[in-house]
């Protein structure tokens, strides 16, 4: 980062009445930073940045087969500055894959099936700080991209995630594929019920998610990103019915997938994440998961890349909206910054206490964040 100060115009947000900041859920860069280079990421530097935003971060890696090495050294590296009370601001990392069904927007050479010896080291780093990995629910499904990799059948979600959870490091399921929604749906609730019957060497809530409704089968239009989708907006989203969305129909308004989170959610077993950039996810969309979830049960997260650049990859903007994409068009990022989000919570009709849950208390608690100064995770 070429500054520790927050961007111009930035007022950055105070914490709350019981000492808890907005927590950054699921981010990629601040600043002129790509989290995923981490073997440049100046964590001391990252730190004063968010002081100076009022925001506690959970900085979102990718992570290529051949730096798992370097990626531990920086975990323990990580570690020991936290235990040293330096990053005060950092309570955790995460992240994105490498166990994914589809690559989306990340790199290609970071979507990959671990052996179960590297199973076993990724969960270690839970020990020093790793709190979630995104992984794909269809990931062994016959449409996976992870279908050649030799690795993919030397373990199955049954020993992942007591692995993972073991050492506190949730499964966060997202990247699905399109071919079989149900499928999708109802493996969903077997890891979810997998999780709970694990053992738990952590605190809050097992399990999370990527984003909801994207890089999800839907029987939706769930965004409208160009100048001409959002001519056809509203007589779209009008033909959804979605203030009549229910936890009876969920499932069959938007499909089995969002279906089965929110249900989880709601019985909380799941902390969702949910963009409110209204670029990720149409707002009424948004607005209504988090009204049949509960903010308590979901969290706002931005996707957040504040420069051009990602998972070593150059990124560009259209004219159409803020996301980031890469060259063949894919979006890889958001870059709307949480205040942002929180403006479009509040005008699509959530409360100022919706807000607190969603941005600060359901991330307190699914990540046992402690207020003002986050828990220090031991270091081996």
């Amino acid at each position: 980062m070429s500054s520790t100060e927050a961007a111009p115009g930035v007022k950055p947000f105070e914490a709350d009445a019981n000492g808890m900041r907005p927590v950054e859920v699921h981010c990629h860069g601040f600043g002129d930073v790509d989290f995923s280079d981490f073997t440049r990421v100046d964590l001391t530097r990252l730190d004063k940045w968010c002081e100076s935003e009022g925001v506690l971060a959970l900085p979102t890696m990718y992570l290529h087969r051949d730096r798992l090495a370097e990626f531990e050294d920086f975990m323990r590296r990580y570690a020991s500055m936290r235990k040293d009370g330096l990053l005060p601001h950092v309570p955790g990392v995460a992240l994105e894959g490498p166990l994914l069904s589809h690559r989306g927007g990340t790199p290609t050479s970071t979507v990959w099936a671990p052996s179960r010896q590297e199973w076993e080291r990724l969960a270690a780093l839970g020990d020093h700080g790793l709190v979630y990995t995104v992984v794909s629910p269809d990931a062994y499904s016959p449409e996976s991209v992870l279908q050649d990799d030799a690795n993919l059948r030397t373990s199955d979600f049954s020993w992942i995630v007591p692995t993972l959870l073991a050492h506190g490091v949730r499964p966060a399921l997202g990247h699905f594929t399109r071919d079989d929604p149900q499928r999708s749906a109802d493996t969903v609730d077997a890891i979810v019920e997998t999780a709970y019957r694990s053992e738990w060497n952590g605190t809050g809530v097992r399990v999370t998610t990527d984003h909801l409704f994207n890089d999800m089968p839907l029987n939706i239009r769930h965004a409208f990103r160009t100048e001409r989708a959002r001519k056809e907006r509203d007589r779209i989203i009008e033909s959804y019915d979605v203030p009549n969305w229910t936890l009876d129909n969920i499932s069959e308004m938007a499909g089995p997938v969002p279906g089965a989170i929110i249900r989880q959610a709601v019985n909380c077993r799941i902390a969702a994440c949910i963009n409110f950039d209204g670029e990720h996810v149409d707002l009424a969309l948004a607005t209504r998961a988090v009204q049949l979830m509960g903010p308590r049960n979901a969290m706002i997260m931005t996707d957040r890349c504040d420069s051009a650049r990602l998972g070593g990859r150059p990124l560009h903007h259209t004219g159409d909206n803020g996301l980031w994409y890469e060259e063949n068009g894919v979006v890889a990022a958001g870059s709307q910054p949480l205040a942002l989000h929180i403006a479009n919570a509040k005008a699509n009709g959530l409360s100022d206490e919706d807000i607190r849950f969603l941005t600060t208390r359901t991330a307190h608690r699914t990540f046992g964040i402690a207020a003002e100064s986050a828990a220090v995770p031991a270091a081996a």
